[in-house]
């Protein structure tokens, strides 16, 4: 059990899905975020966001925040309205070095992950 006094939910990263199975068994319920298809046994929720632009840089739907930030909201969002099971910590596992920077920004800028998460 985390016994940091702050209430937001802790994310932790891993550079693989061998770390992050360790990690999952030895804690209570968790869930992941990822980019990488077929992660997660273990987890009570998992999210998966695509770090790459889908339309040209700037254009009016994708201006804004990102994926891996809309994608810590879903998984935010399900745990407070009941669609997943309560989780304590999340992990993200990002395989390409764009979804990387990606969590580390939302970490670092986004305002709704900085209100409902921290780096663990």
């Amino acid at each position: 059990m985390d016994k940091n006094p702050d209430s937001r939910v802790p994310i932790t990263c891993f550079p693989d899905a061998e770390a992050l199975a360790a990690w999952l068994g030895a804690g209570g319920p968790a869930a992941v975020l990822t980019d990488m298809p077929g992660i997660a046994s273990g987890a009570v929720a998992t999210e998966r966001f695509d770090a790459r632009p889908v339309h040209r840089f700037g254009c009016g739907c994708c201006a804004g925040r990102s994926a891996a930030a809309v994608a810590l909201d879903r998984l935010f969002q399900g745990r407070a309205r009941g669609r997943s099971p309560w989780f304590d910590r999340v992990a993200v596992v990002a395989a390409s070095p764009a979804a990387q920077a990606q969590v580390a920004t939302a970490l670092r800028e986004d305002a709704l992950t900085l209100a409902r998460f921290r780096a663990g």
